[in-house]
Formats: structure tokens, sequence, C-alpha cells
């Protein structure tokens, strides 16, 4: 008998994770499937990030969003890059662009030619004056590429700072005007179906009853279907990443808004700060075996640029995924899944990913095997790809001075990344797997950020004369910073287009 079709979803949880997925599924599958959404205005729930990467520009064109109006309803701010300091060494910085660096010189990459043209005096200028987004985050300018008509370059991909309370009520007002029905309620219950052990309902306190064909778990760390209900198991990856508590406070703004997010290396882990439209994101990631709650409360403090806003927020996590991201007939998703933390701005894309995939694989009630183990594969690999980018910021580092970073330098880390390491030491190199998610800018931009220089450039580029390298290089460069110095300050640029309105931010909350 061939198994009927989906005919009713249940999203567990809301947040950013529940709302993404209440509002891409109800855009994309046309009120063919009724979807659900249970939530309790009780449980407190978790941002995962108010800095994000650009692939959420293309979620937001998938469920039909209109860019300013998401600008000016979540107080968001463009971001073109993460400013590093202190990482490498204290008193050093680098910055990660999302721009690539350069145009083509030769059939070798570009920072091919930088290597073999830079002589260590500057001759060539730095690889981040190559890089168009970078220069304007130096400068405090931003354009749309559309909009950056004097620009030799037409690509400069940006991404958002926003506030992921906002961002969640925005999402949430788009999946009801769909059909989406929210339910209040907290859930005190999984029935799940003899024989097979699916999940068949969830009980709420009320004694509402709620079932569903597939259910999706956005519950947050404690994954109540996931792991309460279908004990999957979770693979820890704190011996890697051993930060596993986060405190967060907001503060008043004070001057413009970087277009950039800035993370700075403390003794036991790292700062971050976020600027929105109406106030400033702080926050400190930190190792609870080197750092008490109350210090590491005292410590983001006294670094705030202005007064605080609200209350801390206290978190705590273990790194790490879900054995299965998707198990028998419920598919989890934001930190129901798992959790790498937010240094690189993963968490939201890592949502949005897993719905693409689940619509490469959507089921019916046969629930195939195969489709699952291939789904789990393909969210397997992009954890993994995600989790080895963020060790290389904790391991290739010249920092002694704390015994957090003497454990990271020192300890061992996977293959993968080892043989990602070794690779660009020899020639420079980076091998991009498939669907990998950072591309080979990203690699550059942080291997060598963090001291990871090779020792010796592609062979390719003696093709073209040393000569007539620098002389492009040095066109290239005069190019980007003329064109960028043309662009407007970023903050004129949101208060022309896309300046948020008076809001009550009273419920606005601290978000990771």
């Amino acid at each position: 008998m061939t198994p009927a079709p989906v005919q009713r979803i249940l999203i567990v949880g809301g947040g950013t994770a529940g709302w993404m997925a209440a509002a891409a599924l109800s855009h994309l599958l046309g009120g063919a499937v009724r979807i659900d959404l249970v939530e309790s205005e009780a449980v407190g729930t978790v941002g995962v990030g108010e800095a994000t990467i650009p692939p959420i520009k293309l979620f937001n064109q998938l469920i039909g969003v209109d860019e300013n109006t998401f600008i000016r309803e979540t107080q968001a701010t463009f971001k073109l890059g993460i400013a590093f300091q202190d990482w490498f060494r204290q008193g050093h910085g680098y910055f990660h662009p999302f721009s690539p660096y350069g145009t083509p010189v030769g059939v070798a990459a570009f920072h091919q030619y930088w290597l073999r043209a830079n002589d260590g005096r500057g001759a060539v200028g730095a690889l981040g004056d190559y890089s168009p987004g970078e220069v304007a985050a130096r400068l405090g300018r931003f354009a749309r590429p559309a909009d950056a008509t004097h620009s030799p370059f037409a690509r400069m991909p940006y991404a958002f700072h926003f506030d992921a309370g906002l961002y969640a009520r925005f999402l949430r007002r788009q999946s009801e005007a769909r059909g989406v029905v929210r339910h209040e309620g907290q859930i005190s219950d999984v029935q799940l179906r003899e024989g097979d052990g699916f999940i068949r309902a969830v009980r709420l306190e009320d004694g509402r009853e709620l079932a569903a064909d597939f259910f999706i778990d956005c519950s947050g760390f404690r994954g109540l279907l996931i792991e309460g209900a279908l004990k999957t198991g979770y693979e820890d990856w704190s011996h890697w990443l051993p930060a596993d508590r986060a405190v967060a406070m907001p503060c008043g703004r004070v001057g413009p808004p970087a277009p950039y997010t800035q993370s700075t290396a403390l003794a036991a882990g790292w700062r971050w700060r976020i600027p929105l439209q109406h106030r400033t994101g702080n926050g400190y990631v930190y190792s609870s075996a080197f750092l008490s709650d109350d210090e590491a409360e005292a410590t983001l403090r006294t670094a705030l640029d202005g007064p605080a806003a609200g209350e801390p927020n206290f978190l705590r996590f273990t790194t790490g995924r879900r054995r299965k991201t998707w198990n028998k007939n419920c598919l989890s998703l934001g930190l129901a899944s798992g959790f790498v933390e937010p240094l690189e701005s993963t968490s939201i894309h890592l949502i949005q990913s897993g719905l693409s995939k689940l619509l490469l694989s959507f089921p019916d009630t046969g629930f195939a095997p195969a489709d699952i183990e291939n789904y789990n594969r393909m969210m397997q690999a992009e954890f993994e790809r995600v989790r080895d980018f963020i060790i290389l910021h904790y391991h290739a580092t010249e920092r002694d001075d704390a015994p957090l970073w003497r454990q990271v330098r020192t300890m061992a880390v996977p293959d993968s990344l080892t043989r990602k390491i070794e690779l660009f030491r020899s020639r420079g190199r980076v091998f991009h797997y498939e669907d990998e998610l950072f591309q080979e800018a990203s690699w550059i931009a942080v291997l060598m950020g963090q001291g990871v220089f090779p020792a010796r450039c592609d062979p390719l580029t003696e093709i073209v004369p040393q000569d007539q390298v620098r002389h492009r290089l040095n066109e290239i460069r005069l190019a980007i910073r003329r064109a960028v110095e043309q662009m407007p300050t970023h903050e004129n640029y949101i208060s022309s287009r896309c300046a948020a309105g008076p809001l009550a931010n009273a419920d606005a909350g601290n978000r990771v």
C-alpha cells in the first residue's frame, strides 16, 4: 500500500527556530499541509543569535520578505564580517570578511599572488585591503551592491545584526497570516505509538492533545521530543570547545553602529559586541572550569559601551549535536538539534540549512529510512565542518597567558581540521567540500589571522611576472579604496532607507 501524504505537522517550540520553520513550511507548502505550533509564554526562549551570515538573505527571499521591512521591524543593521581581537595573541587583531579577496590576476587563487608579491614590508598592502567588505567595515561605510553604482565590484556579500525576539514575532505574523495555528500551553507528556515507537501526539498540561503525522522539535537545549521522548543521544564536543556558559546583557547604543560584529578573546573565553539600531548586544562566552558566573558578569559589565539596558541572562550549554537530527517521525531544529557556540554566527544558518534539506527530503507517512539516513548524513557533515572552523580559532593561537588557552593550543583536533591546516601550511591551498558553508576566503582570513601561513605559494603564480603582479595588485587595491570612499556611512544608509520607528522594547530580551 502506498503511504499516505503528510497532512499535519506539529512544531513544538517557538522562538527563532520554531517560527522560521512555520514561516518556511507555510509559505512553500501552500496550505497543502496543516501546520500547528505549540509554545508557552511561561517558558523562556533563548535567541540563537543576533548576528547572522549572508545565507539569511536567501531565507528571507524564499519566504517573500521585503528586506527593508524586515530591517525596520527587527531593528537590524548590516554586517560585513567579524573583527577578531586578541585571538592569535594579545594586542593582535584581524578581520573575517564576507567578501572574497581581489579579482583574478591569473590562473591561481588571488591570495596566492598576494603571498608571492608581499615582501613583509607592506609593498602591496595588507590582504584585507583587497576585500571590499573589510575596507568598508573599517571605514564604517555600507551600500548594497545594487546601490554601489561607482563600485567596480558587483558583489559585496552582507548579512544582518537583528533582535532575535523581534524576528521571531515578525515571522509569527507572517506564519499566522498563512494559516499556521498557534497553541498556547506547556507539554506535560509525549505519546508514542505502540509497535514502532513513533510519536503520536503531545498532551498539554490542561489536558488538550495535539496529534500530527510529522513533528518538528524546536524546544531548545532540552530536546523535548528528539531526546526526552525518543532518546536519540548526544555527541559531546566540549573536549574541543570547552566553553559551556554564556552571559548576555544589552546596553544603550553609543555612537554610530558598526557594520560588523566584534569578537574579543578574554582569559576564559570571548566577548561579543553586536550593534543594533536601538541598542548594543553584549555577551561573554566562557568555560566554567576557569571562570565563575559572578566573575563573568563583572567582566562583561565593565566592558559595556553604554548603560545596561537589561538584567544579565545566563545560559548553560554543551557543544555538540544529536546523534540523529531526524529520528522516526521527528526532526529537530535549532538548539534541539545541537549547539556550536556562536563565534561565527552559524546558529540561525543551521536552522535554515536544516529546513532546506528537509524540503529536499520531504517525507510521506512511510518515512523512508533511506531518506532519513541521507538527511542525517548531510546535517552531520554540516555540523562537523562548522565545528572544525570554530575549533581553528581556538587551536591556532600563540596565547599561553591563561589555562584555557594553554589547553586549546595543545589539544588534539579532529583529523579533518588537521588536514585543512596542513594543506594550507604547505602551499596556501584550501580544499573546499561540496556544499561547505565557509568558502575559501573565510578559511584564508581565519588561518592567516590566527598565524597559519604557507611555506610556499602556488607555483602557478610564476606564470605572471612579479612586476606585473605588483602593478595589478596595486590597481585593485586603489580601485577598492576609491569605490568604498564613495559609499555612504552605514548609519546614513540605514537612516535614508530602512530606519526603524519607535518600538516598545521592554521585552526585547537578551540574545546570544
